[in-house]
């Protein structure tokens, strides 16, 4: 009686290549319907009439500079799991207060025209700048 298993060999290449083209046909984007990722570069500028968004993630806000028009509604998703805040420098125009990781909230930006630089309060080394036109 034989303990070897003749075909081990076959199933192994088999699988590897069932593997393979499970893969390729995975990183295929061919599917119009498959939804795109794409990543905010941190000094994008956005202006958008319902309103646009600051996402928090690894301690940094994306954009870190953002133009937007008076009255504009500002969504800020915290993507982090630390706490954080969006507040204005200069006379806290605007004031998240503490937004939880993993939470999202929403603030209006100033209705005069102006730059406003932001910092978050709890770690005064994460910047931005929010300019009204």
């Amino acid at each position: 009686m034989s303990l070897t298993f003749p075909h081990r060999g076959r199933t192994a290449l088999a699988m590897g290549s069932a593997c393979a083209l499970l893969t390729l046909v995975g990183c295929s984007s061919g599917d119009s319907t498959s939804p795109a990722t794409t990543s905010a570069s941190p000094t994008a500028t956005s202006v958008g009439p319902g309103g646009t968004r600051i996402v928090i993630e690894n301690f940094t806000f994306s954009p870190a500079k953002l133009q937007v028009r008076p009255g504009t509604k500002v969504t800020v998703v915290n993507k982090d799991s630390a706490a954080h805040t969006v507040t204005a420098t200069e006379d806290k125009v605007f004031d998240t207060g503490n937004i939880a990781g993993g939470a999202t909230v929403t603030f209006t930006a100033p209705s005069t025209p102006g730059r406003y630089s932001f910092l978050c309060t709890l770690h005064p080394y994460m910047k931005g700048t929010l300019t009204v036109t």
